[in-house]
């Protein structure tokens, strides 16, 4: 009886020190992606790791066809706005306090945000918590939270101040 307890307390210490890192960028590469390949070292260690590791990395942006036209979405498809009140090259986000609940930031691990098929200029600015904000073209993205689906656009347009983003990375004020 006594293991059990110390068993379970120490996967709780386990998991409690792994989700306190879950939010620094270096905690893309977990050291469970290499403990897991140590279990099979020769025929699927490397390709499994790696194509992993690079699907979970490989692209943060990337372009996607909806009935707004060719628009910049996430890696998962989910839309990706622009808001009017950021300035460019800032290095900060007008949209703070109960803003950011509509218009989430939208958030990268990578060192150097990576794109498919996007021609603006992919970046990150760091949010007041310290975490990545990808940005385009100087300006930072956001979410929009009644964006349920990929392909939703229901956020083009707001309050004439939230628009998508071509693969240019310019802003595109036309109705979605």
């Amino acid at each position: 009886m006594n293991k059990h307890p110390g068993t379970s307390l120490a996967a709780m210490a386990l998991m409690a020190a792994l989700a306190g890192c879950a939010g620094s960028p270096g905690t893309t590469t977990t050291t469970p992606a290499p403990t897991a390949s140590a279990t099979s070292p020769v025929a699927t260690s490397a390709t499994p790791t790696t194509s992993s590791t690079t699907a979970a990395a490989a692209v943060d942006l990337k372009t996607a066809t909806t009935s707004a036209g060719t628009i910049v979405v996430d890696a998962n498809g989910m839309s990706v706005y622009f808001f009017t009140k950021d300035v460019k090259d800032s290095g900060t986000s007008a949209c703070t306090g109960a803003c950011l609940t509509a218009w989430p930031p939208v958030l990268s691990t990578a060192a150097a945000p990576s794109v498919e098929g996007v021609t603006g200029t992919p970046g990150t600015i760091a949010t007041p918590d310290g975490a990545k904000q990808l940005t385009l073209n100087g300006l930072p993205l956001y979410y929009y939270e009644k964006d349920k689906s990929p392909g939703d656009v229901t956020g083009q347009g707001v309050g004439g101040v939230w628009y998508l983003s071509d693969p240019a990375g310019e802003m595109i004020r036309t109705a979605g």
